[in-house]
C-alpha cells in the first residue's frame, strides 16, 4: 500500500486552532469518498498526540479501506489552543472536527475511533455525531466519566489487551457487559496498553470489523 497523501490542516475550533492531519488514499482526493474517519489520541497530560502509534495504525487502516483520515491534537496539545478540560472540551473538539469531515466529505458516513482517552471522547460524541461504526481501543473509562453515555446506535467495537497496565481489563469487560445493545469485544491476550509487538493484529481486527460492518444503510 502506497503512503497516502498527508495534509496538515489548522481548523477554528472551539478553544482556538486545532491542528489536523488529514490523510486520503492515494488513488483520489477523497471527495466521492463512501466514508471519511476520525481519530482521536489518548490523554493529552500524558503524552498523547495525532502521532501516537496506535492512532496512526487507526487512520491508517480507515485509509486501506479508502476512507480519508482526520487525526487532530486536542486543544493544549501540539499547534491546537487551549488547555486540557477534562473531556468536556476534548469532545466539543471532536465534534468540530467532525463537522469539518462531514462539510469535507458531504456524501461520505463516519467513522469515529478513539484510542484510550481518546476512546472514552470518541464514545461521548458519538450520541451526537452519530457515527456509521465506532472503534475504541482500550477505552479510557476510568479517566473520563461514560456513565451518561449511551450505546450508539451502530456497530461497535471494543478492542482490549488483556494485559493492560493502565486501562484495567477487567474494568472493561464488566463495563462492555452492562451495555445494550452490547459491542463487540475483542481480547488481544498479552497485549500491554499500547501493543507492543501487536500493532498489526490490532490493524487486522480494524480492518475485518469494518469491512464485516459496512452498509450501504449506514447512518451518518
Amino acid at each position: 500500500m502506497k503512503p497516502p497523501r498527508a495534509q496538515r490542516l489548522q481548523l477554528a475550533g472551539p478553544a482556538g486552532q486545532l491542528e489536523l492531519l488529514l490523510e486520503t488514499p492515494t488513488d483520489g482526493d477523497g471527495a466521492g469518498a463512501h466514508a471519511f474517519g476520525v481519530v482521536c489520541h489518548p490523554h493529552p497530560l500524558y503524552g498523547g498526540t495525532l502521532d501516537n502509534k496506535v492512532v496512526w495504525t487507526l487512520a491508517r487502516a480507515f485509509v486501506e479501506l479508502g476512507a480519508p483520515a482526520l487525526r487532530f491534537n486536542f486543544r493544549g496539545v501540539g499547534a491546537s489552543a487551549g488547555g486540557y478540560d477534562a473531556g468536556g472540551g476534548e469532545t466539543a473538539d471532536a465534534l468540530a472536527v467532525i463537522a469539518y469531515g462531514r462539510e469535507s466529505f458531504p456524501h461520505a458516513v463516519l467513522w469515529l475511533a478513539g484510542f484510550s482517552f481518546g476512546a472514552a471522547v470518541a464514545l461521548r460524541a458519538a450520541l451526537a455525531a452519530r457515527p456509521a461504526l465506532l472503534i475504541t481501543v482500550a477505552p479510557g473509562i476510568t479517566t473520563i466519566d461514560v456513565s451518561a453515555a449511551a450505546s450508539p446506535a451502530c456497530p461497535w467495537l471494543i478492542v482490549q489487551g488483556d494485559a493492560d497496565d493502565v486501562v484495567s481489563p477487567a474494568a472493561v469487560i464488566a463495563w462492555a457487559g452492562k451495555l445494550s445493545p452490547p459491542p463487540e469485544l475483542k481480547l488481544l491476550p498479552g497485549a500491554g496498553h499500547f501493543f507492543h509487538g501487536r500493532i498489526n493484529e490490532l490493524r487486522d481486527t480494524v480492518l475485518d470489523f469494518v469491512r464485516r460492518s459496512q452498509a450501504p444503510t449506514a447512518p451518518r
